[in-house]
């Protein structure tokens, strides 16, 4: 019972903070950035910085996350290509989104699994999967198995993560 009451407090802690932040616009599509030998991109904090907007960077670099039924796609339905709002790296296809009610965009599963990383995340007194970005290391969003078929997978996705092709 305690754990419930610490992460409800947690959680709506982080609801109050992300709405105290100015809505990130969608970033327009660009090509994607140049990349290591190792096929992903690198770029130093100011790089980052420089390039993303406020909310982008929370979120893509430092592993926020935005207030539920405020980003730009948790309501689009409109056909294309999800990409990185990083890098520009093909994620997801609007033929796999479908309404969650959770108020980010949800989808059953990315373009091509290799195009995400999946890992253990342990924070806030939870276990989830974090989704990030295979080019650059974006913090996404969070895969759980509550989804509909054909995969049972609900990506969790953050709007300022994305861009829309």
């Amino acid at each position: 019972m305690r754990a419930l009451f610490t992460v409800l407090v947690v959680s709506l802690f982080a609801l109050v903070v992300a709405c105290r932040r100015p809505q990130a616009q969608p970033t327009p599509a660009r090509d994607p950035l140049p990349k290591n030998e190792g096929g992903r991109v690198v770029k130093s904090d100011a790089e980052w910085r420089a390039t993303l907007t406020p909310t982008q960077y929370e979120v893509l670099r430092e592993k926020g996350t935005e207030a539920p039924f405020t980003g730009a796609y948790h309501d689009d339905h409109a056909p294309g290509t999800y990409v990185c709002a990083g890098c520009g790296h093909r994620l997801f296809s609007s033929e796999a989104k479908f309404d969650s009610g959770t108020g980010w965009p949800s989808y059953y599963q990315p373009i091509d699994p290799s195009a995400v990383v999946l890992t253990s995340d342990e924070s806030l007194g939870m276990v989830r999967t974090e989704v990030t970005c295979a080019v650059c290391g974006g913090h996404l969003g969070h895969v759980f198995d509550d989804g509909p078929k054909p995969t049972g997978k609900r990506y969790c996705i953050n709007s300022a993560s994305l861009a829309k092709r």
